[in-house]
């Protein structure tokens, strides 16, 4: 009896030391949707039509069928909103700056092509210096107190003549106002005599890099390149920086890109402006509930430097703590040679027709001690190049930082790839680059750029077809505010690769419209770095989404930038374009 008693008591106090069944969490609830075609960017799962949302992440994609695993075991609700639209993975602006952009797109313009409005007509463009000069003498005119500055954007040196307006230009419309314009390229900036003395602008000034002097010796209003533009734009943009202007500033340039598909943007210069502005105005407008738009940050390796000094990789490095869902910190840039735009960029031999000279941010053999430390330090470095020369130091400074220290997916990537050879992408291509494509070098610029680099060189600028079959991971982006955030417009552009003429140029660098999807979409998403979180329509992902009216493989190649987006999804929160129009 003491033998069964005892084990009565062992199987008491093992029951009792039993764990209690695990609890499952309250199941929570899904919602679908339906559309008429789902594109989902994943090669293996292409199309659907419908996707199961929860919590803001997508749960499944495929037919209703295929996603009855998950609502056999969890309340539902069905929405066919899109049922006639289609979707696809909301398009990702790989190399953006809602800062600088927003900036300049809401100054007056002076832009020779037209700019697009989110709140109305789009600014129709000035074609010549006069029509230039005639404009900004109405800007002076409409100010309000004669101390005002009048920072004009988007005059186009190149375009309208290939000549940089100096202080004597611009005297003519004001010696007493000052006038600052931000040409198109964001590189160049050019000042009347009433702003170089508004911000001190001296002689002693001319001895940096860019900031050009007249016959006398004193500065002529003309700062050629970041650093010089920097010199003179640091006066004027702090007032630019304060929220109240700042943030209806960003918000212009997020309605333009969220009307246009956009759901992922990027900043690739952060800290370049004010480091300490930038932390609050970036905080307060992604990280608002109400905001539209997920943000991929990249900050300037130079302004980190110069604000924290010895501290400046650590700084960065502990920027991910900061991540959000709507805020995400990762990578570091650099730039190499200047502008495509302005023609600021540097080329190989035999150069430009006009014997002009570009130049370097960095010299090609100060690259790899620039790049080096950054590198051991684990990040994604990008740089900004843009001349073939440009591109070929680069490669040359990637070639270097992977035998000082050898690195598997470092993403490095090239930002813009203007004018680049065959040579050069299968360097890329063995070294483990990644490129990154700005499309309206061809669109914009080729019949432009051609006078001043050769025909050949100006036509294969913006390199696809080459760079697709090379293996190499290519994505395509807007710079904006050098190109308006229009993604369908950059397919079209891939696609078809047209000049302003309406000329084909540089047919066998065309690629496909899947390729040309991929690029605005995963393929963007990969070169940001955040690919597990956007750019397809696949579980686990954000449930961000394009809604299109028509399906872009079911219209003709030349009217892909002219399909209708319905609105944006973002985290499942459904986004009406109309909203931004009312």
């Amino acid at each position: 009896m003491r033998t069964i008693a005892a084990v009565m008591v062992v199987w008491c106090v093992s029951l009792w030391a039993m764990p209690v069944a695990a609890q499952h969490p309250p199941v929570r609830p899904i919602t679908v949707f339906i559309a008429r075609k789902i594109i989902t960017m994943d090669r293996g799962w292409p199309t659907a039509t419908a996707v199961a949302v929860r919590d803001g992440r997508i749960v499944s994609v495929g037919s209703f069928a295929d996603l009855r695993p998950w609502l056999a075991n969890a309340p539902y609700t069905v929405d066919r909103t899109f049922a006639n639209k289609v979707l696809m993975p909301g398009f990702v602006e790989a190399h953006g700056h809602p800062l600088i952009g927003g900036t300049a797109l809401t100054r007056p313009l002076l832009s020779y092509l037209p700019i697009p409005n989110p709140y109305g007509p789009p600014f129709p463009g000035v074609k010549t210096l006069d029509a230039a000069i005639k404009k900004l003498r109405e800007y002076v005119m409409q100010t309000k107190t004669p101390d005002e500055t009048v920072l004009a954007w988007g005059y186009d040196t190149i375009a309208m003549g290939g000549k940089h307006p100096d202080k004597t230009a611009l005297d003519t419309i004001s010696t007493t106002q000052p006038i600052l314009v931000w040409d198109a390229s964001e590189h160049f900036v050019y000042a009347n005599s009433a702003a170089l003395t508004k911000y001190a602008v001296i002689k002693e000034d001319t001895k940096t890099a860019g900031i050009m002097a007249g016959p006398d010796g004193e500065p002529n209003g003309q700062f050629l390149g970041p650093a010089a533009a920097q010199r003179i734009l640091g006066g004027a943009l702090p007032a630019l920086l304060q929220p109240d202007v700042a943030l209806p500033n960003i918000k212009y340039l997020m309605d333009l890109s969220r009307q246009n598909g956009i759901t992922t943007t990027s900043e690739l210069a952060y800290g370049i402006t004010d480091l300490a502005a930038e932390e609050v105005l970036f905080d307060k407008y992604f990280n608002d509930p109400a905001s539209p738009l997920r943000c991929v940050v990249v900050s300037d390796a130079r302004s980190m430097q110069a604000a924290k000094g010895d501290q400046a990789i650590a700084f960065v490095q502990g920027l991910p703590k900061r991540n959000t869902d709507k805020l995400i910190f990762r990578g570091v840039k650099f730039f190499a040679d200047d502008s495509y735009l302005s023609l600021g960029m540097e080329m190989t031999n035999p150069g430009y027709t006009d014997g002009r000279d570009g130049f370097f941010n960095t010299q090609p053999d100060q690259m790899v001690d620039a790049f080096l430390p950054w590198w051991k330090a684990g990040f994604h470095i990008h740089v900004h190049t843009n001349g073939n020369a440009g591109n070929e130091a680069t490669v040359d400074a990637l070639a270097g930082l992977m035998a000082a220290q050898p690195r598997a997916d470092h993403r490095f990537t090239f930002e813009h790839f203007g004018i680049s050879t065959p040579e050069q992408v299968w360097r890329i291509r063995n070294l483990g680059g990644v490129v990154s494509v700005n499309p309206y070098y061809v669109y914009y610029r080729s019949e432009l750029t051609a006078p001043y680099t050769g025909t050949e060189r100006a036509f294969t600028a913006a390199r696809l077809r080459t760079l697709v079959d090379s293996g190499v991971a290519t994505s395509m982006h807007t710079d904006t505010p050098v190109a308006p955030p229009l993604p369908l417009e950059e397919m079209w552009i891939a696609i078809n690769r047209r000049g302003l003429s309406g000329q084909v140029r540089g047919p066998d660098e065309r690629i496909s419209l899947e390729q040309a999807m991929r690029m605005v979409t995963i393929d963007a998403a990969y070169t940001l770095g955040v690919e597990e979180l956007v750019g397809s329509i696949a579980p686990g992902k954000y449930a961000d989404f394009a809604v299109l009216d028509q399906d872009p493989f079911d219209v003709p190649s030349e009217k892909v930038r002219n399909i209708r987006v319905w609105g944006t999804v973002l985290g499942g929160r459904v986004l009406p374009a109309s909203e931004i129009r009312r």
